[in-house]
């Protein structure tokens, strides 16, 4: 008998995988450089640790922690959920979240999927015994520096609104320098040309076209649209005039814009800068707006007195994820039919070359607004009273942003094609089917 000792396999040191996530708030310079900082020191940081090993450097520029909508932070987690990651360094609870809500869900998900988080400042591990209540108590104190923040960001805008000067805000035309717009030569003609061309007699969806076609920049490299036109033909500021306050954050958290519709003042400067569109023009563009949208409202009870007040269930509430341009409504092309559709107004004005997205079937939209509410059915006011808007991101893929601050996606399928057939298009087919087998049987 031979007794050979196989000795142990050493066992080979855990290698963790590390992600550093890095945030700034603002989008300046500074901010951009300490960015970068940030980036090199946990670069530094984690190569000296050998059994440490670099996956990503996650960073967020000129967004606030307040709100889950980050690119970088949503990447981060999603490499965590597909098991890329298993521990996350960033520079303290404030860098991560300063949402407590969002920041003791996002700890829990990846605590249950095995992903620690570490935040240096406060020297604190994600998955210690006490470290989700230590947390909470500094998320809360973080949400709260986040709201006295916003107040006093709120202070200071209202007192520029006082003496008649802009908060801050891009319009095409024109650069803002410090607290007087300047005009900007180029973008300025193409101003000019718009309104032109709308008093020549062409619409919104003819100029938007005409600058496509003529490869006419719009705003940041955007595609023109009927919105984008639309905007800059009703646009004060063209006529050197300013309105401050058109919109509001309803919540510092989600810091969502809304529409003023008088729930706060207003303030009118006229002769605030230098017009680039003369006051006898642009008046007479607001006319000749007003004149038409009259004329089409009585094209449309003309030919439909019983107007269908469904169309303008989901009107200006979805947006597209692909072009950003709003969804319209419309019919499927099948005779006959009354199966209205959403589709992208980017995508049925100038097609694929501008926009890949998806139609979606209003009755699947009926379905998932009430899946999403809770409720039994719905109407227009209800609508409008719990959606900001929903976005289509991708195909099958909807996002329910709701007005109390949260989301909600949602993903649908086509129904088959035959729970649309009516009973003639199924005894159709049946005997379709019925003459084919006849022939396989005399074969």
């Amino acid at each position: 008998m031979r007794i050979e000792e196989i000795p142990a396999s050493p066992k080979k040191p855990k290698v963790t995988r590390v992600a550093a996530y890095a945030r700034v708030s603002s989008d300046k310079d500074a901010a951009f450089h300490s960015l970068e900082a940030q980036t090199e020191y946990y670069q530094n940081y984690i190569a000296a640790r050998p059994d440490w090993e670099l996956v990503a450097i996650y960073s967020d520029n000129g967004i606030s922690g307040t709100t889950i909508h980050r690119p970088e932070f949503q990447r981060m987690l999603q490499d965590c959920r597909e098991g890329k990651i298993d521990l996350i360094i960033t520079k303290s609870v404030t860098r991560f979240a300063r949402n407590t809500i969002i920041l003791l869900e996002t700890i829990r998900e990846l605590k249950k999927i095995g992903v620690e988080c570490y935040f240096e400042k406060e020297d604190m591990h994600s998955i210690s015994p006490d470290g989700e209540l230590l947390l909470t108590l500094l998320a809360m104190y973080a949400e709260e520096e986040a709201r006295s923040a916003s107040e006093n960001q709120k202070w200071r805008i209202q007192k520029l609104y006082d003496q008649g000067k802009p908060a801050g805000g891009h319009t095409f035309g024109y650069r803002l320098m410090g607290e007087r717009f300047e005009v900007v030569p180029e973008e300025a003609e193409i101003v000019k040309e718009i309104f032109r061309l709308y008093l020549s007699g062409m619409g919104y969806s003819k100029i938007a076209r005409t600058l496509i076609e003529q490869h006419i920049p719009a705003y940041f490299g955007g595609t023109w649209s009927v919105a984008s036109v639309r905007n800059i033909l009703l646009n004060e500021k063209y006529a050197g005039d300013l309105l401050l306050q058109k919109t509001f954050s309803e919540d510092f958290r989600t810091k969502k814009k809304r529409i003023n519709t008088g729930e706060l003042r207003k303030v009118y400067v006229k002769n605030s800068h230098e017009a680039i569109i003369d006051r006898q023009t642009f008046e007479a563009v607001q006319q000749e707006i007003a004149r038409r949208s009259a004329r089409q409202r009585e094209i449309m009870a003309h030919r439909n007195p019983n107007h269908d007040n469904s169309q303008k269930l989901f009107s200006g509430l979805i947006v597209c994820g692909c072009c950003g341009a709003a969804y319209v409504r419309k019919y499927t092309n099948i005779k006959n039919s009354d199966r209205p559709i959403w589709i992208c107004g980017q995508y049925t004005k100038y097609g694929k070359s501008v926009c890949h997205s998806q139609q979606i079937p209003e009755t699947i939209l009926i379905e998932k607004v009430k899946e999403v509410l809770g409720l039994p059915e719905i109407n227009q006011t209800i609508v409008q009273e719990h959606i900001s808007h929903i976005m289509v991101p991708e195909h099958n893929h909807l996002i329910f942003e709701l007005k109390n601050g949260s989301s909600v996606d949602v993903f649908w399928k086509h129904q088959s094609r035959r729970l649309s057939w009516t009973d003639e298009m199924r005894e159709a087919a049946r005997q379709k089917a019925l003459m084919r087998y006849r022939k396989e049987e005399k074969l």
